[in-house]
């Protein structure tokens, strides 16, 4: 059967925007505030779980809600099972954008909205994929199953328990990531420095009563903010602020409310895989602050965040710094900076190592470093490594069907991001993102060329129909 895909998927194009329009406008970010038996990672997560399962069982799929922290939905038939990874979550919108974060618009070739390339749009392109497999009636060996993930931006508590109690795949992809493919991914380890008793200068000018940076550990925070007992420098603080603002080419601003002194700085958001392409405000303000007449205990905890992360993301400064030729550079993002007068401070790192490092190993010289300067590790969190064999059937097969329909070549990458596929046994990351585009995953005004989803699109639906297939 000689199939045009692109042709396909042309006939099918105000649909599938259509109903990526109305997913889009979904606002699916976590709410652990407020959680029920049936929404048990907030309202708007289950209303995008939902609103795919009915899609799905509306065009003649096989729907199943498991316990309502995943989902999938099936065709097909036979022994074996290939599996497509997908989640329904978003990171929270962030600051600054042009046009509504949850309006999915689309203008100048492009649909905009938080969750356009991370995840809904490939999402949706993935699902038409299978639609249009199903509907021309393609005889296929494998069942085709897409699973639906709600926590991918968070903990993955939907894929720890789907595989509980559901089957694992013999194979599969996550359209949540680069085209050509991916085929090796870092480790990612998410932990908490938390800061004991400080020691410094008593004679100091200002006390720190709250400082605060950071929603989550895998974005770059774009906003940070300080407040300060009132003093009688107050306003030389403030212009030694506004002084650094401009050296440093930030935007910020100072003032009093409250008898107390604020400080609040912009950063620029960006994915954790790559702290470098973002801004990030928190230690940029620590930066400012530990420079500054400040007490003993915050003096401790913003010195440290200068020592070991301004200008540094990839652990020189802590000496655990590695690379490898198979996934790069380790890399941290300090995603979480908080610290309060009666608490103290704590800071939330994301750690993204190659395949080949010691984790173990980093990790106990990174505790007695650690210790030395008065923090602690708590909260340690682990995603091993994944990694998939260069001549397996999935990457050889993936790898003829993207320069089919692109002409170009499907070489194989690496990355730092974390997608579905490691919760494969046998699982790659396969688009969206397409060579030359640049990754706005997480980022203010995230959008994906409607061109680009629709080529997405015609590769996913011929490669579900090669890798069904015997």
């Amino acid at each position: 059967m000689n199939i045009n895909w692109m042709e396909e998927v042309e006939k099918r194009k105000d649909d599938l925007l259509e109903d990526l329009q109305k997913f889009l406008q979904i606002k699916s970010i976590l709410d652990e505030e407020n959680t029920t038996k049936e929404a048990p990672l907030g309202e708007g997560v289950k209303e995008a779980l939902t609103y795919l399962l009915n899609l799905g069982e509306k065009d003649g799929f096989t729907a199943k809600n498991v316990d309502h922290l995943a989902g999938h939905l099936e065709f097909g038939q036979g022994e074996e099972l290939l599996g497509i990874l997908c989640h329904v979550d978003v990171v929270p919108e962030g600051d600054g954008w042009s046009v509504d974060p949850f309006g999915g618009e689309i203008k100048d070739g492009k649909i905009y909205a938080r969750g356009a390339m991370d995840d809904k749009g490939p999402t949706i392109a993935a699902y038409y994929a299978m639609k249009i497999v199903k509907e021309l009636g393609i005889p296929l060996d494998k069942r085709v199953r897409m699973i639906i993930g709600t926590d991918e931006e968070s903990d993955w508590r939907c894929v720890e328990h789907y595989f509980n109690v559901e089957e694992m795949p013999t194979m599969g992809f996550a359209p949540d990531a680069d085209f050509p493919i991916i085929y090796a991914e870092k480790g990612i380890a998410d932990y908490d420095l938390v800061s004991k008793a400080g020691a410094g200068n008593e004679e100091a000018a200002h006390t720190v009563l709250h400082f605060e940076s950071g929603r989550r550990y895998n974005m770059v925070p774009d906003f940070a903010k300080v407040k300060l007992a009132g003093s009688a420098d107050d306003s030389k603080l403030a212009q030694d602020y506004e002084q650094f603002l401009l050296s440093k080419n930030l935007k910020g601003k100072s003032y009093m409310e409250s008898e107390a002194l604020f400080l609040e700085l912009e950063g620029v958001s960006a994915h954790g895989m790559e702290p470098e392409n973002g801004t990030n405000a928190g230690i940029l303000l620590a930066h400012f602050l530990s420079d500054s007449d400040i007490d003993p205990s915050s003096q401790q905890y913003f010195t440290f965040i200068k020592t070991y992360f301004y200008g540094d993301s990839r652990g020189k400064n802590l000496e655990i710094n590695y690379e490898d030729d198979i996934t790069g550079p380790l890399t941290i993002n300090v995603g979480k900076l908080r610290y309060d007068q009666q608490a103290g401070g704590t800071l939330g790192l994301n750690m993204r190592y190659p395949v080949t490092f010691n984790l173990d190993e980093a990790k106990g010289k990174l505790q007695e470093l650690v210790e030395q300067k008065g923090f602690a590790i708590e909260n340690f969190s682990d995603s091993k490594p994944h990694h998939v064999d260069k001549n397996h059937v999935l990457v050889k097969t993936l790898q003829k069907v993207y320069e089919e329909q692109t002409g170009d070549k499907g070489e194989l990458l690496s990355i730092g991001g974390g997608t579905y596929a490691r919760s494969l046994e046998s699982g790659v990351a396969f688009g969206p993102l397409f060579p030359g585009r640049a990754d706005v995953a997480h980022q203010k005004d995230e959008h994906m060329f409607v061109e680009d989803l629709l080529k997405a699109t015609a590769i996913y639906a011929q490669a579900i129909a090669e890798l069904a297939k015997k």
